[in-house]
């Protein structure tokens, strides 16, 4: 019966704010474009549809909202105007009281909270769909007093959840089904991506050890703070983490006038972000002025402080030797190697031609060369090159959307921060640097090395091996014996070979950094 309901009250804001007519309208078919304008008889359907969008969405609860929240950071599958305003929603959700969140902490450590923590203050600092934060005091192993945030999930939301994506498949189902227009925008497996990325933000652990890994990551670059987790006082639905005091980025007069180096801020950001991606693979990928503060405290004055750890990107060197090969393609206005990588990956149909792709990625690409760089957006060209290849059937991978995102929002923070912000001066050391990696000696040494222990265990086996096949060789077969002993001295002298020139070839590619390092940009 409550299914029942809840269905019957999503169609009727369905209906209240057009969504179907917007449904309808996006289908090449005339007799659904007709009917969506009977529909549209008698309402109110003058503000724009990615506005009607969003105001439902807000309307049938933080589910939804969380939903919207994900789709906007599809930009290969939406309408730049209807993305536009999907980022602007924000989780705005009442707390639950305090009673339930220290019946939660209580239940998922065993013991009362005046137990846990030295004092426990009642009222939460933030609350949001999915959980809320209070601050607390915690003595820890060594008896030392901690300030600390602790966030606690909402309680009951996994049923909500299960009831909401119950519907949302059930409403991706008819989408799909109504035309092919309807597949290619994948609605179901948006909402597969959906429940993946909501029921990981249920497990509060594994929020944990993704700041965990951030901070390990970022400790010796000395421009951002992130939590300290203690780990004891964590659980699934309950994760303690060290108090971080700081001012919101949003506020930039407060910050100018504490002394913060604004244009350095906005070129640290940006930093951060490239180290993350090109030398980490594992970014932040939730990085939206709320999860941001600066820190105004004498030892740490001006570094960024992270927040809300629930999302984040991995890489692979796949991913990376894409993405920078795209980048240096694109300042080069080398269209043909962009559409030779988009093929290079396999993400587009084996029949597609060359010509076709590179002409259609020229006409994205060249009209930004008319600007100086640092008005150029690289999350912005990403997102186009991603829109001009759903029209070749590119299946773009959700990482890389993540950093596209990702990209977008750091590039948007940088330049309100410092308007002649230049992303692409600082992005280039990092691609220059991973050119270098992957072309220099220093990949053959890790290669080397990655291999080093399977042949320093098969090495010592060998003469056994060889002992062991000559005992068991019946004496009819000691001419193939005698074969395989040649052979095998032939491969020692082509292995002394392979030496002596893989040493010839590093020197070389010493002598050849300096000439990249000139003329690879």
């Amino acid at each position: 019966m409550k299914r029942f309901l809840r269905g019957t009250f999503i169609l009727w804001v369905v209906f209240r704010y057009g969504l179907d007519g917007m449904v309808l309208d996006s289908f090449q078919k005339p007799w659904l474009r007709m009917l969506s304008r009977v529909l549209s008889i008698g309402r109110n359907l003058d503000a724009p549809r990615g506005q009607r969008l969003r105001e439902a969405l807000e309307r049938l609860g933080p589910i939804f909202v969380k939903f919207g929240q994900v789709l906007s950071t599809r930009r290969d599958l939406l309408p730049a105007d209807v993305a536009d305003e999907l980022a602007r929603l924000q989780d705005r959700v009442p707390p639950f009281h305090h009673d339930i969140a220290i019946a939660t902490i209580e239940r998922a450590f065993r013991r009362p909270v005046d137990e846990v923590f030295t004092s426990f203050d009642r009222t939460p600092v933030a609350s949001a769909s999915i959980a809320q934060v209070h601050f607390a005091t915690l003595r820890d192993r060594h008896g030392i007093a901690r300030e600390v945030a602790v966030k606690v999930l909402r309680p009951g939301m996994l049923p909500v959840i299960e009831k909401d994506l119950s519907l949302m498949r059930m409403m991706a189902g008819w989408v799909e089904g109504l035309s092919a227009d309807g597949k290619r925008l994948k609605p179901r497996e948006v909402v597969a991506e959906f429940d993946n990325y909501l029921h990981d933000e249920l497990d509060l652990v594994r929020e944990a050890a993704n700041a965990a890994q951030l901070r390990r990551n970022m400790q010796g670059l000395d421009l951002v703070l992130i939590p300290e987790i203690f780990w004891d006082f964590c659980h699934p639905e309950v994760m303690v983490m060290q108090r971080m005091n700081g001012v919101p980025i949003s506020q930039m007069e407060r910050l100018r006038d504490a002394g913060v180096d604004i244009p350095k801020l906005a070129r640290d950001g940006v930093t951060i972000f490239f180290t993350q991606v090109f030398r980490d693979g594992f970014f932040h990928a939730d990085m939206h002025p709320g999860n941001i503060q600066v820190s105004l405290d004498p030892a740490t004055f001006g570094r960024y402080i992270s927040l809300d750890f629930g999302i984040v990107g991995t890489l692979t060197e796949s991913d990376k030797e894409y993405l920078a090969q795209n980048i240096v393609a694109f300042f080069r206005r080398d269209y043909k190697r962009v559409a030779e990588l988009h093929i290079e990956s396999g993400w587009v149909p084996p029949e597609t031609r060359v010509n076709d792709l590179e002409s259609a990625i020229r006409a994205v690409c060249e009209p930004y060369f008319d600007r100086p760089l640092k008005e150029i957006s690289l999350g912005l060209v990403l997102m186009r090159l991603f829109q001009t290849s759903r029209r070749f059937h590119v299946e773009i991978q959700p990482q890389l959307v993540l950093l596209q995102k990702t990209l977008l929002n750091i590039e948007g923070l940088g330049r309100e921060l410092d308007p002649e912000l230049d992303l692409w001066s600082t992005a280039k050391p990092f691609l220059e640097k991973w050119m270098l990696d992957q072309m220099g000696p220093q990949r053959l040494w890790r290669e080397l090395r990655a291999e080093a222990p399977h042949y320093a265990k098969l090495i010592p086996e060998l003469p056994r091996l060889l002992y062991d096949a000559l005992r068991q060789r019946p004496a009819d077969q000691q001419h193939a014996l005698r074969e395989l002993l040649d052979a095998q001295r032939r491969t020692n002298r082509l292995l002394q070979s392979i030496i002596y020139g893989g040493l010839g070839f590093v020197l070389g590619l010493l002598a050849m950094q300096l000439f990249v390092r000139l003329r690879i940009f």
